[in-house]
């Protein structure tokens, strides 16, 4: 078999999740790429292309990317490149330009990127919020959602980890200022306890990347059920983002430190202001009230640079708490 035609063979014999990038000895100029699951990205360059798994990956390189959907398989040469389905047929993936740069992932003067961004909060929560909420009117932004507050019975939330945290706070948001019953889930268990799921509900999936298996998982479940879906992400052109009906995006930039900082803070951004729209819909709150909320929200960014001018502060209990082993 030729090398294209073996790989070919090879991906359609693999089962569980992989994104493959398999060079060839003698061939210098193919890749094959594959994707069933973790995200793979086309990076178009000039003369050049690249593989890798989203937009930040590939910012040093190129801002002009083609994503692969689950089952493509892509055969790149150094001038072009062709994507197949699982069945090799031909398909046409959308070509877009990336908004992330080799400058948003550099460091800076910080000693590493958690620093950074922690750093970045005040800026970024101020970006987010502004994208939701108008700051001079004390209103909610017009927003195309693809269901009404007011007609909605339950609002179900699914996420891991930290935005699992950042969904549960929302919850109370929700509760207390539209008086909207929400259902949290951790997303590895949001599909197995088999809840009743109804078209009269939305559903919200909360992720920094975007591609978190679990929460994806959740989101397909509820997409096949007929809900109404929202993603609280931070990539854009992520799959969650794409399989959504409505992207909520949050305006952090890359995130790239392992503990999240500023996603998780612009995460909150987007729900709380969320929160106030959806009181004002379900008639819960006065306008006079959502001005004030939204005067509230708009002082969020000069509350974390007050903290974060606590520098030294943190850092000595830090070293005192260093010594422990229990913290209660």
């Amino acid at each position: 078999l030729k090398p294209v035609e073996a790989a070919h063979q090879a991906l359609k014999r693999l089962e569980g999740a992989f994104a493959l990038a398999i060079m060839f000895k003698g061939d210098e100029d193919l890749i094959v790429g594959a994707r069933n699951g973790p995200p793979l990205a086309v990076g178009h360059g000039e003369g050049e292309m690249f593989l890798g798994s989203d937009a930040i990956a590939l910012a040093p390189f190129t801002n002009s990317i083609t994503y692969l959907e689950d089952g493509d398989w892509a055969v790149v040469r150094r001038n072009e490149v062709a994507i197949f389905d699982m069945d090799g047929s031909k398909v046409d993936r959308k070509r877009q330009q990336s908004l992330s740069t080799s400058f948003m992932v550099d460091k800076g003067n910080r000693r590493h990127f958690m620093e950074k961004e922690i750093h970045e909060q005040p800026e970024v929560i101020s970006h987010t919020l502004a994208h939701y909420v108008d700051f001079v009117g004390g209103v909610s932004k017009p927003l195309d959602l693809p269901f009404d507050f007011a007609k909605i019975d339950r609002l179900a939330i699914s996420a891991c980890g930290t935005a699992y945290l950042a969904g549960l706070i929302s919850k109370y948001w929700f509760e207390r200022y539209a008086r909207l019953p929400v259902d949290i889930d951790v997303a590895s268990e949001f599909r197995y306890r088999e809840m009743p799921l109804s078209k009269t509900d939305a559903a919200f999936f909360i992720s920094q990347s975007g591609e978190t298996a679990d929460t994806l998982a959740s989101l397909r479940y509820c997409r096949k059920a007929g809900m109404k879906i929202g993603a609280v992400v931070n990539v854009r052109e992520s799959t969650m983002a794409r399989e959504s009906d409505v992207i909520l995006p949050t305006l952090a930039g890359p995130e790239i430190g392992v503990a999240s900082t500023k996603a998780f803070t612009c995460q909150l951004s987007v729900l709380a202001s969320l929160a106030v729209r959806a009181g004002v819909a379900r008639g819960t709150i006065s306008r006079e009230q959502e001005a004030t909320l939204v005067r509230q929200l708009s002082e969020a960014p000069r509350y974390a640079n007050q903290v974060l001018k606590l520098d030294g502060q943190i850092e000595k209990v830090a070293r005192d708490l260093a010594h422990y082993k229990n913290v209660l």
